[in-house]
């Protein structure tokens, strides 16, 4: 459904018994809601998920580029203000992952614990993704993807039965929202706001992940204390997609060890 705010209409999609505990699942640059599906289906007859599409993104607006993180967490903020969810376990990926962590500090009200998937408290620097804006404006996404997809995927990409998915997903991204919010991420750094967080948190990693590795995602972990840190060996950068079962696995172990669910 588009839920219209006073300056843009964002598209979000609320299943999940009402009443029951809250989950916010906030996705990665270039893709859409539709890239949870498979972790929606084994986890919505027991949580009210909240999954929805960043601006410029999937059905939501594609204001003109470029975009703030700012922009991006007061987005989820006030969707979560429209349905009225609090005490959230929010969970994001590379991109959904940043606005997570920028969510938690602004918001602790709505957010009871995170979910920090393939992503770090800074990604990158603002000259390889201005870099990468200059090439998605000059090429177009269809030839960024060539590129991106070993990167996210790993050795064996081409073989991978997410791949097809994944590369749609991209490639039907706006081009302005790409571009966009890959401003936002090039501008964000929030290793000292993470580090102040304090509530429970578990961190996700992937063993064929070239565009978060591993060892920046810990680092980030390292920041919030008592955290919780997995590595799924197989995956690249949106494990989501390419092992729903045990991503849906991982996140259940947790929730019940907080007692959200």
């Amino acid at each position: 459904m588009l839920i219209m705010l006073p300056d843009i209409r964002l598209n979000a999609r609320l299943t999940g018994p009402v009443g029951a505990p809250v989950l916010v699942l906030a996705h990665a640059l270039g893709t859409d809601l539709t890239l949870w599906d498979g972790v929606v289906d084994l986890l919505q007859d027991r949580f009210r998920i909240l999954a929805y599409d960043h601006r410029g993104h999937g059905k939501s607006d594609v204001p003109t580029p470029p975009y703030t993180m700012g922009a991006l967490i007061r987005d989820l903020e006030r969707l979560m203000d429209h349905f009225a969810l609090k005490d959230a376990v929010v969970i994001g990926v590379s991109l959904g992952g940043l606005v997570a962590q920028g969510l938690a500090v602004k918001r602790l009200d709505l957010v009871r614990a995170l979910v920090l998937s393939n992503t770090a408290a800074r990604i990158g620097t603002p000259e390889l993704w201005q870099a990468r804006i200059a090439e998605v404006r000059e090429t177009g996404l269809d030839t960024y993807a060539n590129t991106a997809m070993p990167r996210m995927l790993g050795p064996g990409h081409a073989t991978n039965p997410a791949l097809p998915f994944l590369r749609g997903l991209l490639t039907q991204t706006h081009p302005d929202g790409w571009t966009g919010c890959a401003a936002a991420i090039g501008g964000c750094d929030f290793y000292t706001t993470t580090a102040a967080l304090r509530l429970p948190t578990l961190a996700i990693a992937g063993t064929n992940d070239g565009s978060t590795p591993p060892d920046l995602v810990r680092e980030t972990a390292e920041l919030i204390p008592g955290h919780r840190f997995a590595l799924m060996r197989g995956v690249g950068h949106l494990p989501m997609a390419e092992k729903p079962v045990e991503y849906a696995a991982l996140l259940e172990t947790f929730l019940a060890s907080i007692g959200h669910g």
